[in-house]
């Protein structure tokens, strides 16, 4: 049993670690546990290690983009929830890893994970509408889709999915930009980002503010989160804690005239 106190107690840690030695599999292993501590994080753990023995087997004949598909998406069946996808536990990496199903951005972390564990050179790409992965090569770069069990993705698709996502095609033919790596950071944000919006889309506020909260303590001089907090408490009709989450906000130095804003309406309701 993990305490919540104890979870957040990890991610402030985990906050405070440089980018470069940011722990991103463990940090989204702690924001598990911090929305339910009673589940045991090790089978998790056992399923990556599984994931870079099976790699490691693969590597010796196949090529690296072609390895990861076939262990992870093959061998362990690692893939989208096409049935249920607003499932909370798509985005929880315990669930995830139990269910061998989830969020692009979740598999993500294990795909992550499992390919530098096995030597593989592989960042996270912030993709318009779809999280990617991005495997150095000696022919370059390649995108995987983990949501798609690790399939390629040709260059031809990614400008289609692209232009999908609404980019103007001079933008959507820049794939040199559109598949810039991000931050292991940047990731678990992106995940409990998605926790949040599916969240309030579910009037789920607490859980919301949960998800916000661990987005402050994974980057504590971001004002973000605590915009976030405070629209969470707004919705569960705590105005106090709302009305202190802004100020914590605009203490950070960045959204001034928004959080006035909302400071106001948050008054408004108080008398």
């Amino acid at each position: 049993m993990t305490t919540r106190e104890e979870s957040e107690q990890v991610l402030a840690a985990a906050g405070a670690s440089p980018d470069g030695s940011f722990p991103m599999f463990e940090a989204a292993l702690s924001c598990a546990l911090h929305e339910d501590g009673a589940r045991d994080p090790d089978p998790a753990r056992r399923l990556v290690d599984e994931a870079v023995e099976r790699l490691g087997v693969r590597l010796k004949s196949e090529r690296p983009e072609d390895a990861v598909c076939e262990a992870l998406g093959g061998d362990l069946g690692l893939g989208g929830d096409l049935f249920t996808p607003e499932d909370p536990a798509n985005a929880d990496l315990i669930a995830v890893c139990d269910r061998r199903r989830g969020l692009s951005i979740a598999l993500g972390v294990l795909y992550l994970e499992a390919g530098r564990r096995a030597g593989l050179e592989l960042g996270g790409v912030d993709f318009p509408g779809h999280f990617l992965l991005r495997i150095e090569t000696v022919e370059g770069p390649i995108a995987l889709d983990p949501y798609d069990g690790g399939r390629i993705v040709m260059p031809s698709e990614l400008t289609s999915r692209a232009l999908n996502a609404g980019l103007i095609p001079s933008v959507a033919d820049r794939l040199d930009t559109l598949m810039v790596a991000v931050s292991d950071r940047q990731v678990v944000l992106r995940l409990q980002n998605q926790i949040f919006a599916r969240a309030v889309r579910a009037g789920a506020y607490e859980r919301a503010e949960r998800s916000a909260m661990r987005r402050a303590l994974l980057h504590p001089r971001d004002h973000h989160p605590w915009l976030d907090i405070a629209a969470a408490r707004e919705g569960q009709g705590r105005l106090a804690g709302a009305l202190e989450a802004l100020d914590r906000a605009q203490a950070l130095g960045g959204a001034a005239g928004y959080a006035d804003h909302a400071r106001e309406r948050v008054r408004r309701r108080l008398n």
